[in-house]
């Protein structure tokens, strides 16, 4: 019985000294990382330009290249003269031709024949034609789901299905070729949709 009283005696003993030692290594420890911490403050603290944080690549391998917002569509006038008829498709519009009241999807912009008309934004020709009603019309497909269309042109265009234009590139002249608009003269018969529904024209322009 004496015995294991000493073996026990002894072993605290020494675990004392375990104990003591094993606190000066984590106190070394702990100032050697202090010390690196404090380094490294003090480089950001003399130069602002070390990140405290590693930044992700800025080149084509940034994973987040395809999440970035896209740049907004810029509009801009198909072309300049005044809008004698507005957009009308909350309420009924007079329509001078016709001699009745309904909607407009669009704005008719007088102005002399052969006015060049010009893309309202970047896009691609989707569609040009002779309707029966609106005549010589070209359709273009822009970005985000806007499309816009011209109609009562010059039937000589300026550009075919499947081109790619520009803001601002000469597409066709002003005509008079809408019989259902003829009473209003030479004009441009200029609609907007969004996604497929009818958008405000002065909408579309405050894009740009």
């Amino acid at each position: 019985m004496n015995q294991i009283k000493n073996f026990w005696r002894k072993l605290s003993g020494k675990g004392y000294y375990i104990a003591l030692t094993a606190c000066a290594v984590a106190i070394a420890i702990a100032g050697i990382f202090y010390a690196r911490s404090s380094g490294n403050e003090d480089a950001r603290l003399q130069n602002p330009d070390v990140p405290a944080i590693a930044t992700l690549p800025t080149d084509s391998t940034d994973p987040t290249a395809n999440t970035r917002p896209k740049e907004p569509l810029k509009t801009g006038l198909p072309l300049t003269g005044e809008t004698v008829l507005g957009y009308a498709m909350d309420c009924l519009s007079y329509n001078p031709t016709t001699r009745d009241w309904r909607v407009h999807d669009g704005i008719d912009i007088a102005a002399e024949a052969g006015t060049a008309v010009k893309a309202a934004a970047d896009g691609v020709v989707y569609t040009a034609y002779a309707d029966d009603l609106m005549g010589t019309t070209v359709v273009i497909r822009h970005a985000d789901g806007y499309v816009t269309t011209y109609a009562s042109l010059d039937p000589v265009l300026a550009v075919s299905i499947g081109d790619t234009v520009k803001l601002g590139q000469t597409i066709g002249a002003v005509g008079d070729s809408a019989l259902l608009e003829n009473a209003i003269g030479d004009h441009v018969h200029f609609c907007v949709t969004l996604n497929d529904m009818p958008l405000d024209p002065a909408r579309f322009f405050a894009l740009g």
